[in-house]
């Protein structure tokens, strides 16, 4: 029921419309002032690799050894690829153009950076992207969804029944 209120109501896509651009000014705010006043993600991930250990870590070790493999060794990348990761999921939402894949984008974020065991205000802002996951579609009826979705819908039929071949 709640499900299909999200998905079908014109309701439903105005509260998801409040909640993508709170979602969108967050991650616009957050991946601006990184890529305007600088972001190096050393610090991030070592603070991060600290916390692997002792009794109670709150960095599982398969993602301790993601780090350390893969973040670490490559941080120039993800000094490139969060802020401005962020800054692309913010227009995103804010503009309602992709929604669903913006939000889920978000919400890879939001894991990884609680993986990294930071709590912060990720928690929220997935219990919202939930939201807009599972509107799928109406989540950007305020937006350019609107007329981006029915576009991409009509444009990838004809592509399908171009390929039909008829025997007679």
């Amino acid at each position: 029921m709640v499900v299909k209120w999200l998905r079908e109501r014109v309701s439903a896509a105005a509260i998801l419309t409040i909640f993508r651009l709170y979602l969108g000014y967050a991650w616009l705010t957050a991946g601006w002032h990184k890529i305007t006043e600088g972001f190096d993600a050393t610090g991030f991930l070592k603070g991060a690799l600290a916390q692997a250990s002792g009794e109670h870590p709150a960095v599982q070790g398969w993602w301790a050894s993601f780090i350390e493999n893969v973040a670490l060794p490559n941080v120039r990348l993800f000094n490139v690829l969060v802020p401005w990761g962020e800054t692309l999921v913010g227009i995103a939402l804010i503009l309602g153009i992709f929604t669903t894949f913006a939000a889920l984008m978000g919400a890879v974020m939001n894991f990884a950076f609680m993986f990294s065991g930071t709590t912060s205000t990720n928690p929220q802002m997935i219990l919202l992207t939930v939201f807009i996951l599972v509107a799928g579609a109406n989540a950007g009826k305020f937006g350019f969804d609107r007329w981006i979705i029915p576009y991409i819908r009509k444009f990838s039929k004809k592509g399908r029944h171009r390929n039909v071949v008829t025997v007679s």
